[in-house]
């Protein structure tokens, strides 16, 4: 229940923080300023004993947001990619989130098993090993099927996690609410519809067979792109909280001591790891949302291999162009080209002065360009971009909100491997081959045979969309409170009508 009884986790969690002393590090990390510093601690400590003080034999972030529960864990995970922001060690430390928590029994795991596929675990796996790896939300089992022999992980969710994750969900709720209440030039930002966003993507990901139908989809978009593997799903073995897939065997991406020792090229895996994260967004418009190392592993033959699932990114086609066109504007440093793709898209209201806008982007462009290749970062251009966004009116665009944090990730990763990586020399060439054929003269001629196909399928209702469209118009003239712009939905179907044809013979002829 979404209520102000939802004070009190906020209140639990400052009081955590101080409590386990994750209060400063967080504050040192973020280089946070002096005011803000003081008036943390000082709403922080009277309500000190009533946080959680977690493990002591953890560092205090960890130790803070493992005793506060899974959303704030993911929060963590984030973070870990990014030493660029909160630094190396901290980075280091948070890092233990990824796949290195506390595990649950493997009695429970195996009840659990049981009683998602109705079957005796030992007549399913003639072998079922403790935890090999432990997350937020599940944990997963290396196993051996009974009926071939095959070596498989098994991905059981955690007991309880749907209402803890319904807890957290419910005082962001209400902080969103408040933020909006007290703070009204906020709204512009819709905090509610991004928590509404993220809590979509959350539930989806403790549906264990929403996760192995996004993991086959993505299979069959990724088959033929060399350098990456993907696990197999094991259908007959998968149930809501229970998964199974063929065995992942590689060097976890995160460890850079035995990607090096067993003879792998690290700046050829930073570059791979972007560029295939940009061609399953921008290609593919279906990409790998929770791209952090500890999902990440480098086969013997130098492979990629992703496997956990549960969140996956979708992007329509249009989106894809404009998000393709925004990077390729910054890319070529085209600030007049990305202003006008912002009002084009409609992510910048019209009233606003696109000369202007244009202006604001150099700002934000020219001093990242400027620096050293190891210093450019797309992290930084997005912060800085959304500085402007907000003095020229853009709203927060929700569908773009799990793409840019992905990005972030990803390039935290990246990073990781090759802290020298130049991240925009990298992602220049998959770009460039998107533009090319999504906005020339091929994609214009696909664009117009997808319009007509369309079109074909609702031809023979148009007479009738046409006459009731007619008839509402009738109905809103005779209104005594008429509203003039209905008349026009009339006269779009009508010209919609007559486009029909022209555009199905362009298509054709293309």
């Amino acid at each position: 229940m979404r209520g102000p009884h939802n004070i009190w986790r906020l209140i639990q969690t400052g009081a955590t923080l101080e409590r386990t002393g994750a209060m400063k590090v967080v504050l040192d990390a973020f280089e946070a300023p002096a005011p803000l510093r003081i008036t943390a601690r000082v709403l922080g400590w009277p309500f000190k004993w009533l946080g959680d003080e977690g493990d002591p034999s953890t560092p205090p972030a960890v130790r803070a947001l493992t005793a506060l529960g899974p959303a704030y864990i993911k929060f963590g995970q984030i973070l870990s990619t990014r030493p660029d922001v909160v630094g190396d060690d901290m980075a280091r430390q948070l890092r233990v989130l990824q796949d290195k928590l506390p595990p649950f029994s493997v009695t429970t795991a195996k009840a659990q098993v049981e009683a998602e596929l109705d079957t005796p675990v030992d007549t399913v796996f003639d072998d079922f090993s403790e935890p090999v790896a432990a997350a937020s939300i599940a944990q997963v089992h290396k196993a051996r099927l009974a009926n071939t022999g095959e070596t498989v992980a098994v991905k059981v969710l955690r007991p309880g996690i749907e209402r803890a994750f319904r807890k957290d969900i419910d005082a962001f709720y209400f902080a969103a609410g408040m933020i909006e209440l007290l703070s009204p030039s906020s709204r512009r930002l819709r905090p509610r519809e991004v928590i509404a966003h993220f809590e979509g993507v959350v539930m989806g990901e403790l549906d264990l067979r929403l996760e192995a139908a996004a993991a086959s989809q993505f299979a069959a978009n990724t088959e033929a792109d060399a350098g990456f593997q993907l696990p197999v799903v094991k259908w007959p073995y998968c149930g809501r909280r229970v998964m199974t897939m063929s065995w992942a065997e590689g060097v976890p991406l995160g460890d850079n001591d035995a990607i090096d020792a067993a003879g792998h090229n690290r700046v050829v895996l930073s570059e791979r790891v972007l560029q295939l994260f940009l061609n399953h967004a921008l290609r593919d418009g279906y990409f790998h949302a929770d791209m952090h190392q500890g999902n990440l592993k480098v086969a013997a033959n130098g492979d990629i291999i992703a496997y956990d699932f549960g969140i996956m990114g979708y992007i329509d086609e249009y989106t894809r162009r404009v998000y393709a066109e925004i990077l390729f504007g910054f890319i070529r440093r085209d600030y007049q080209r990305v202003a006008e793709v912002h009002f084009e898209a409609g992510y910048v209201p019209a009233d606003q002065d696109v000369q202007e806008f244009s202006r604001a982007l150099r700002a934000v462009g020219e001093p990242i360009f400027g620096m050293d290749a190891t210093r450019i970062s797309m992290g930084k251009l997005l912060a800085y971009l959304f500085e402007v966004t907000e003095r020229f009116g853009m709203e927060t665009r929700t569908e773009l909100i799990l793409l840019q944090r992905t990005m972030v990730v990803v390039e935290g990763v990246a990073r990781s491997l090759d802290p020298k990586m130049n991240i925009w020399k990298v992602a220049q060439p998959v770009v460039e081959q998107y533009i090319k054929q999504s906005i020339g003269p091929r994609a214009v001629a696909s664009d117009l045979r997808q319009a007509a196909q369309v079109l074909a399928r609702f031809g023979p209702r148009l007479p009738q969309l046409i006459e009731a469209a007619l008839i509402r118009q009738g109905q809103a003239e005779a209104s005594p409170t008429p509203r003039p712009w209905r008349g026009r939905a009339a006269w779009a179907l009508i010209g919609a009508g007559m486009g029909a044809a022209v555009t199905f013979a362009v298509a054709t002829l293309a």
